[in-house]
């Protein structure tokens, strides 16, 4: 039997986002963003693929979070999302995130989305 690729998807809880603030695409909300994460995971599933959801804070236990979920099982793709990376305030979090990433899944290949439907495209150019 072949192996089932898994992916770990890690994002900001877009429930802690101020969407208002600069750096967030106008007119997106947290109701915006879970409906897109759900349509990438249903997406990725049915091409496949194993997937598991991280949501993070904006880095008291953003770390931690992480961190724990890699080390719960091997990952063969790890994407990080786009409001952990492009929004220049959360830099130091995203450069952080890297590193977890990096010592705990030094096997996983990184992949980055540019918005939760471009999220599947992301994993397959990479997993």
């Amino acid at each position: 039997m072949q192996h089932k690729k898994s992916v770990l998807v890690i994002g900001l809880d877009p429930t802690l986002i101020d969407f208002s603030q600069p750096g967030y695409a106008p007119g997106m909300n947290a109701t915006k963003v879970f409906a897109g994460v759900k349509s990438a995971e249903e997406e990725l599933t049915g091409l496949g693929y194993g997937v598991e959801l991280c949501f993070t804070d904006f880095g008291e236990t953003a770390e931690a979070v992480v961190q724990s979920q890699l080390q719960q099982k091997r990952f063969d793709g790890v994407l990080i999302g786009a409001g952990l990376r492009i929004n220049p305030s959360n830099f130091l979090l995203f450069e952080k995130l890297i590193n977890v990433v990096h010592e705990n899944a030094p096997q996983a290949k990184i992949c980055f989305n540019t918005l939760p439907n471009d999220t599947a495209a992301a994993v397959k150019r990479w997993v």
